[in-house]
């Protein structure tokens, strides 16, 4: 595709976010991202069976959300756990500690120096960690453990630990309300700290979406039982922060079709349907709502999916958002899932979403914007760098040029290499 049709496409336009009160310069979005690179607050004291809990952002976290900033772009941060009870794993930040506040305003400050916005995505995994992980128990909707185990290793431990040892704790009513007085004052704190706004993670089977499952959400209170009741804790939980931090600051991430973390929850098109259209409602001016596209996967097969799909009644080869975007209406609707340089092209342009999201691509491409725009060819990502923690820190993480850079390392061994044969022929 030529350069000038990548540059006018619509991908390349204002966006309005916030209630208007950020106009994005085009809609090329950094999606949330768990790389697992901060710091320990603690060192650990395994003679005394202490552990670390807490993760700490640094500089060079900073330099890593700077890198992929552009002017009038937006990016979401990876998941922040708003307490020691929701983080799922070593390497992950928090928001509920005064070094998370210091730590974060250095990668705002950061993102803002060079003309970006950054969202805070605020991350509780729920059943999904255990209290190795946490130092706490976990707790979820019901008391239904996951099966199997994470595949990461625990501090203190030598090998993964099996889910169903540690099952978590059915949430009371006065622990649901503690919960989501975490998540405001982690919004409160992230506003602090320079955020320009919170977006819940109420995808991928985390504490969110455990509510909205049928299978993990067992209760027969009123927040269980049906559609509209499994819904209560995710709206409680978005007007609370709204109240908070004001509703034109937050943003929520769902999953309606998703299987990861074992969600395999039923009447998937009448509870989403029902969490949107209360959301619009409760919420007006809400920032924006981020969608994981229906087919995508993190980790299972399209065949796998399709099946799943299917058990449920629902055609795979037709399934998309359109209805939740309709519903959703006036509000800007982000999408992600498996975009990249090729299929990214037009899809703005059809009024189906506002915002594509990148990944995978966007970690070993801090320019990623720019290659697209320009029709560069994309650096590969590296899976086994995905997730740390990681000793090189840097390694797969800041250490990725920028296509220009890549160029001058290229031109650079090429002239090495024309010197050392013209020597040869010299001699």
């Amino acid at each position: 595709m030529a350069t000038t049709t990548r540059t006018s496409d619509k991908l390349f336009s204002p966006l309005k976010i916030a209630n208007g009160k950020i106009e994005l310069k085009h809609r090329v979005v950094l999606a949330p991202l768990t790389r697992n690179r901060c710091l320990p607050l603690h060192a650990d004291d395994p003679e005394a069976g202490n552990y670390n809990r807490t993760w700490v952002p640094d500089s060079l976290v900073a330099e890593y959300y700077s890198q992929r900033t552009t002017d009038g772009g937006l990016l979401i941060s990876e998941g922040i756990a708003p307490s020691l009870e929701s983080n799922g794993m070593s390497g992950v930040p928090g928001l509920f500690h005064p070094s998370h506040l210091a730590g974060w305003k250095l990668v705002t400050s950061a993102v803002h120096a060079k003309g970006g916005y950054i969202y805070a995505q605020l991350w509780h995994a729920g059943r999904t960690t255990t209290s190795p992980f946490s130092g706490k128990p976990s707790v979820a909707p019901s008391s239904v453990p996951m099966t199997g185990d994470s595949g990461r290793i625990p501090p203190g431990h030598s090998g993964p630990v099996q889910y169903a040892d540690y099952p978590p704790l059915e949430l009371t009513k006065e622990h649901i309300k503690s919960t989501i007085e975490d998540y405001c004052n982690a919004a409160r704190m992230a506003m602090e700290a320079g955020f320009d706004g919170v977006e819940v993670h109420g995808g991928n089977g985390y504490l969110p979406e455990q509510f909205l499952s049928s299978n993990i959400n067992l209760r027969t209170d009123e927040y269980g039982g049906s559609p509209e009741k499994r819904c209560r804790f995710v709206l409680e939980l978005m007007e609370q922060l709204a109240a908070a931090v004001g509703e034109e600051n937050c943003a929520i991430r769902l999953s309606p079709f998703g299987l990861f973390n074992q969600a395999r929850g039923e009447q998937r098109i009448q509870t989403w349907s029902f969490l949107c259209e209360q959301l619009k409602i409760k919420l007006p001016t809400m920032s924006y709502i981020s969608l994981i596209e229906p087919r995508y996967e993190q980790l299972h097969s399209y065949a796998e999916k399709d099946s799943y799909l299917s058990s449920q009644g629902i055609d795979p080869a037709t399934i998309n958002l359109k209805f939740l975007r309709n519903i959703m209406r006036g509000t800007p609707c982000f999408s992600a899932g498996g975009w990249n340089d090729e299929n990214c092209w037009g899809v703005v342009e059809s009024g189906e979403y506002d915002a594509l999201l990148f990944g995978r691509y966007f970690t070993s491409n801090p320019d990623l914007v720019e290659r697209l725009k320009l029709g560069r060819t994309m650096a590969a990502y590296e899976r086994d760098r995905f997730y740390g923690p990681f000793p090189e820190r840097e390694r797969g993480y800041t250490d990725y040029p920028r296509y220009s850079e890549g160029k001058r390392n290229i031109d650079v061994k090429i002239e090495q290499s024309i010197h050392v044969a013209e020597q040869e022929v010299a001699t």
